[in-house]
Parts: C-alpha cells; structure tokens; sequence
C-alpha cells in the first residue's frame, strides 16, 4: 500500500487557565472526540482541534496541564489530574505542562467562587477551608477552553489570550456570589512578599509579589502581577469587597471595606495565606472576570487584558483561541478515513502539547533582560534538543527562530545562553537547540531575523568560556578539556558536553570555520574518553564510567539507578549524596548516548552483532523504562524512546545495525504498550511535551538525529497502512526518485516540496535492508558537509 505524504515549502506564521488538581474527563469528551474523527472521514477541511484530547497524560504522573491556552501563551488556566479525590482551591492564570515537577510551577493569583450563606465573614477563604473536590465526570476541555464544575453546583470555565482571558463562572440559582483571590499562593509555595489593592470604583484588583524559581537555586525569584476586571463592562456591580488573612493554626480574619495588603517574607515559617474578598449584587447566576498577567507590572496586565481581551465575549476570545489551534494543528495533514481513530486521537493530542510551551513572554521581561527588543520565552526547560525542536523544524520555523533569537539575547545579556529559564542542570543544551535551527534554516536564517555569526558567537562562549557558576549557566568547560573527572552527573554532563560540541562544529561547517570544524569534531568524541571496556555487566563488555584526573576509572555498577536496582535508598537525583555518577538513570542507559557517532560505539560494544544483541537485551531484561521522567539526561542512541525521551536507546536508531523491519516491531510495541488515548496514557511525565513530540515522530514514520537535517525512517502508523503491528517498509522514493529506506535529509524533502512514496508491506523478509547508505556518523566520514 502506497504511503504519501505531501510536504510544502512554507514558513508557518505562528495561553493555559487552570484549577490546580487532577482532571477526570466528562465521558462526553471522549465521545465527541470520536464521532469528529468519524465525522471528518473524506473531508477536505476537518476540524483538526476536535481531535484533541487536552486530557491525556493528567493521571500517572504526566503532569500535563489541559487548560485553556493558545499556542505558545502566557497565559495558561487550569492546571489538574485524574486523581477525584484531589481538592481544587483555585482557578489559575498562570501554568507550565509536563514539567515533572511533584509540585508544579507557578499557580499564582488563585481565584476561587464561594458560596457563603452567612455572609462576609463567613466565607471560608484558606486554602483549607476554601479547597473542593468537583463534581465527578464534569471536566471538560478542548484547544482553547476549560470547564469543570466544583461539588456545590458551581462551574468554571475559561478561555485564553497570549497574556490574559477570561473566566466564566455560573453559580446556582438565588445564590449571591464570593470570589477569594489569593495573593500569596503559588504551587510550590515560594512567595517572597507583595501587594493586593482594591479599586471598587474600577471594579479592579491588581495584584504583584516576588516568587521563587520553580527549578533552580532558592536564591533565585521573580516578579509576577495580575490585573483583575470585575465588572464585565458595567454589566456586574460589586457588592462586598475587602481583605483575608490566614494561617494553619486558627487565624481566619476578613476586613471589610479595606483595600490594600503589602506582604513580606513569613518570617515564622511557612506562607501566609492571605488576599481579596468581593461579592456581586443582585445574585448573578453568571459572573464573568476578565484577568491580564504581567512579568512587568500591574500596569502591564491590565494593559494586556484591555488589548488581548478588550470587550470581547467570552464566545469571541474562545472561537479566536481555536482558530491559533487549527492554524497549528492544520500544518500536519493525515488520511483520516485511513488511520484508526485512536493514532489520530494521539497524534493531533501530541502535537497539541508540543505548542503548548516555551511560553512567550515577549514584551514581559525583567530583571537583564528589561526592554529587550529581542523575543523572550519563558519556560526554556532543559533537554528537549532530541525531539521537542526537531518537530518544531517541520511545523513552527517561525516560532522556532523566535526562541533563538531568545537564546542568544541570553548570550547577550547574561554572558551565556540559557539552559533553563531557571538554570537547574548542567551543561547547554542550547548548542544544539540553535543548531538544530542553522543547519535546516540557514538560508532563511537573515529573513528570520536570526544573524548565523551572533549565533556562532553565543555556541563559542558555551564552548570556550568557564562561567562563574557553571552548574547554572554555561559549562564546566576548563574542567571538560582537561580531563574527564567532573562532578556529580559525570557521565550525563560529559555525554552531554560531546554531542554539544557537535553541535557547535556542525555551525562552524555551516560558515566554513575550517579549524574551529577540526577542534570540534574532536572534542564530540570525548564521549570515548569515559568508556572502560572492562566493566561486564549481564555478560556485555564496556560501560561508561567515572574517570579520576589520573586516567584511572572509578567502578559504578552498571545497574545502579536502573529499573532493576533493588536499592531504593540509593541517591540518583541531583541529590548532594549522589556517588553514582549519573542523573536519574544508569550507565546502562548513558552509554548508547552517542548520536552522531553510532557507526563507532558499534566498535565500542563489540560489533554489529554483539550490538544487536544488547540492544535486545536492554529492552527485553528490564533497563528501558518509558516512563523515566528525568530520563531526559539518559544518553541513548540517539533517540529516547516512550517515556520521557530518555531512556537512552531509542528503538528507531535500530536501523542503524538491526534488520529495519526489527525496527518496526519494536517502536509498534512500545507505543502501544506506554501510550493510549486516557488520562494515563503517557508513561510519565510528558516533559514539556518531550514525550509528546516523541510520539508525534513515531506515529508518522519519523526520527530526527538532532543538530542535523537527518531524519530517520520507519513505517508510519498513519495514514495507510494495512497493518497497526506489522507493517514494514520495503521501498522509498522521494519525488519519483529510489531513496535509501532507513533514512532521508531534510533538505531532499521540506525544502524543495515534494513527496515521500513509502510503500508498506507485511512481509518483514522484503523489508530487511536499509537499499542505501545507513545514517550517517563522524567516525566514517559522515556529516562531511552542511546542506
């Protein structure tokens, strides 16, 4: 069966409000996802957004948030899981998805509806007291709107903007109204003091304070403000207003009438509790808030609420929301009458969280980067070069150069680009990131706004240059270039520091820095230097270790912080006790990570056929774990498979030295072992839709070798295809022209436009030769020259 897949020339033209506890879908959520996948059958413009299911990956830890937001917003409102028994205290403006965080990040300005029969002083407005479990069965959401409603009858819905939208609460019948608005509260708790002021002639309520980096040192904070509209356009009058405080050892007290609290640091522990009071005339059975968020200033917000939103209904803001969504969604076309419902479903879901973040905050800056005129995103999480940015390539180059353009004003600004937004981890990821974007859009590069020498220039800094304080910018590079005895996470940060300068040398072949491609391409084999071939583990020779200044090796046991370490007190994390050597995973996982050498770590472990094998073994004895969240630091071949793009070995760089239909066998098994279509259909936390990106790429046949215009190639589960488990792909071409089956190059496809022809079959004997070159590795003379 014949396999098309049309690819045109384009560059695409480019917010989450949130309850913080756990979704459990209406059925009918499901239900209506189906029929507009039946419905959508032969059509020539479906509505590609009614095949979201915002809800996947809110239970088993998936951290996904499915609030109302726009591509890439600011502004993103709820955030919940699965889990009924979760208590809600709050509606908040202001989330990030998927980031594995136990606690969460931001969840400031909480706005909970009351039902207060006894009037001011009574209304219970703690986060214990106020907190609620909703209605069983009555969550609902699709891209750009949210809906839940609370035990006592009472239901919230929201509807974003970029950078504010608008609430909507509909209260029972002859019931007056109360609204408490935190100051104080975020999701991990890190206020560190601010202000609340009431206008009651306005109707408005600003709120500012300072919090603390949801990742990060606890030094590190910043400023966030919320604006507030009550009245709806003089449709609502207030009629109560005042202040609350509280604590969790009795204090509940209200000021009526008062309009203004300025808090500081809880210097006896703990964070207050603590905000505004208000209530409506007349018992509005609807009441409608209109909310604008800042990292400038309450001026800011409301500005954004009065642009953004204006007097537009709520009808207005949320058609316009979805319209973004279909835009983006539109930009990947499937035979939907071809692919069974539930890849669909996946698919556009997956694709949906991998433009819910980084966040643009452009025009929201503080602190350095105060009145840039440069782009600024938020939430610039670590270690989604591998799959987050490669699918950016084919659908949002136009956001993609944006977050460039973000990274190296890091650069400009701060000295060295960003790891994270509140640099966490080691190492720079962004080497790669912004060289995954020059290598496949140097040509439209200037048009894009982007200046390939200023980027070149930023790499070289991460490359060249020891920062102050490397373990939260930057890298340890003095430490790197001299030897491979380093700090805790050694393999993780060593592997890392290679395949990064990879990415600076496959920038300087772009701009023909003869030398500079020289010293990189040696320094992106220093992953070898930390190799012991002696280390035996399940009878497999040669792991990555610790390595002391004196080129002696220090043995960590190759399945210490595996899935099948029996320690569970062992330290694996960023912990100060952590020995091992390596972040959230083992030297099981670390050692495949070599992307752009595959052809020599074959040599490493062995040969073609000592490889095949362990790469077996380490799926079928237990080492693979998808659902490994921070796995995100696991090095694997080069693609991390189903879980959290981490765990190391990705089965689609199998054709790499494995039969292709092998391939095939072993992505099908596990996608459908780790992913479905319910609220626990992620194996762990989506990553800031790492994991989402990651199943985009398998659904449709694909796999990007990261910092490069390589795609890998596997048979697609969409959208025809005679077999879901068996599918295999005997034969290429691109254009009319034979290609070889295991992989293509960007520039042979989304460049010039085109089509790719796959022709599946089920007979895997046929489809066991990659009929060309295999991709590409610097130790037999691949990546020689930039497209």
């Amino acid at each position: 069966m014949a396999y098309l897949l049309a690819f045109k020339r384009a560059l695409l033209l480019a917010s989450c409000i949130a309850p913080l506890v756990a979704a459990q879908p209406s059925p009918d959520v499901q239900k209506r996802i189906s029929a507009a996948i039946k419905s959508s059958a032969g059509s020539s413009n479906p509505d590609y957004t009614a095949f979201v299911n915002p809800f996947i990956g809110t239970d088993n830890f998936g951290d996904v948030c499915p609030g109302a937001s726009i591509p890439f917003g600011m502004s993103n409102d709820p955030r919940i899981r699965a889990d009924p028994t979760q208590f809600i205290r709050g509606l908040s403006p202001m989330h990030d998805s998927g980031t594995g965080s136990s606690l969460g990040t931001y969840g400031n300005f909480e706005i909970m509806p009351l039902l207060c029969p006894g009037g001011f002083n009574t209304c219970t407005t703690t986060l214990a007291a106020r907190q609620r479990l909703r209605k069983l069965h009555t969550d609902d959401a699709s891209p750009g709107y949210f809906a839940q409603t609370l035990d006592n009858n009472i239901k919230m819905e929201a509807t974003p903007t970029r950078r504010a939208g608008l609430e909507r609460f509909t209260f029972p019948s002859g019931s007056k109204p109360y609204f408490a608005l935190d100051l104080a509260n975020d999701l991990p708790n890190s206020f560190a003091g601010g202000s609340l002021d009431i206008d009651p002639q306005k109707g408005r309520i600003t709120i500012g304070g300072h919090w603390g980096s949801s990742f990060g040192p606890g030094s590190f904070h910043y400023q966030a403000f919320a604006c507030y509209d009550l009245l709806d356009g003089g449709k609502q009058k207030l009629s109560e207003f005042g202040v609350w405080t509280g604590d969790t050892v009795g204090l509940d007290a209200k000021g009526l009438g008062q309009t203004h609290l300025n808090l500081s640091i809880n210097l006896f522990g703990g964070v207050y509790q603590s905000g505004a009071l208000f209530s409506f005339d007349n018992k509005p059975t609807q009441v409608n808030i209109r909310v604008g968020v800042s990292f400038r200033s309450v001026e800011q917000a409301c500005a954004n609420a009065e642009e953004e939103v204006g007097s537009s209904s709520f009808e207005d803001i949320q058609a316009k929301a979805k319209a973004l969504w279909q835009e983006k969604l539109s930009k990947i076309e499937i035979d939907i009458a071809g692919t069974p419902p539930n890849v669909t479903e996946m698919l556009y879901s997956s694709l949906y969280r991998a433009s819910l973040t980084p966040n643009n905050a452009t025009g929201e800056t503080q602190g350095l980067f105060e009145n840039t005129t440069s782009f600024y995103f938020d939430s610039l999480y670590c270690r989604r070069f591998r799959t987050f940015y490669p699918l950016m390539t084919l659908h949002s180059p136009v956001e993609f150069a944006q977050i460039v353009d973000s990274y190296i004003d890091g650069w400009r600004k701060n000295g060295w680009m960003p790891e994270c937004r509140a640099n966490n981890l080691p190492g720079s990821s962004a080497d790669n990131i912004v060289a995954q974007f020059a290598v496949n859009y140097h040509n439209e590069a200037a048009r894009l706004g982007i200046d390939l020498n200023e980027l070149y220039s930023a790499q070289l800094t991460d490359g060249e240059l020891n920062p102050p304080e490397w373990n939260i910018e930057g890298r340890q590079v003095n430490v790197y270039k001299w030897v491979s005895s380093m700090q805790y996470g050694s393999f993780d940060i060593y592997h890392s520091y290679a395949f990064e300068d990879f990415g600076i040398r496959q920038v300087a072949q772009l701009l023909g820095k003869t030398d500079d491609v020289a010293t990189y391409t040696n320094r992106s084999l220093f992953y070898r230097n930390v190799w012991d071939p002696t280390v035996v583990n399940d009878g497999f020779k040669g792991f990555s270790q610790k390595r002391f200044s004196n080129g002696t090796f220090a043995f960590t046991n190759p399945s210490d912080c595996s899935p099948n370490d029996k320690n569970e007190t062992r330290s694996c994390s960023l912990q100060s006790n952590n020995v091992n050597g390596f972040y959230e995973s083992s030297s099981w996982e670390y050692s495949w990570f070599a992307p752009h050498d595959t052809a020599h770590l074959i040599e490493l472990m062995g040969g073609n056929a000592t490889f095949a094998k362990r790469l077996d073994h380490f799926f079928d004895a237990g080492y693979y774990l998808a659902g490994n969240e921070p796995s995100f630091q696991v090095r694997g071949l080069a693609v991390w498979l189903a879980g959290n793009l981490m765990c190391v070995v990705d089965p689609d760089w199998i054709p790499l030295r494995q039969p292709p239909a092998k391939s095939v066998d072993r992505v099908r098994e596990v996608v459908f072992t780790n992913f479905d279509i319910t609220p626990a259909g992620l194996p762990g936390n989506d990553d800031q839709a790492a994991m989402a990106s990651l199943l985009s790429f398998h659904l449709l046949g694909l796999y990007p070798v990261p910092s490069t215009t390589q795609f890998l190639l596997l048979s697609p589960f969409t959208p025809k295809y005679t077999s879901t488990i068996h599918s295999s792909t005997p034969s290429v071409t691109i254009n009319g022209k034979p290609s070889p089956r295991c992989h293509f190059d960007f520039y042979d496809v989304f460049r010039v436009g085109g089509e790719v022809v796959i022709t599946l079959t089920a007979d895997k004997s046929a489809a066991d030769d990659c009929l060309g070159a295999i991709p590409e590795s610097i130790s037999t003379g691949g990546f020689a020259a930039a497209r």
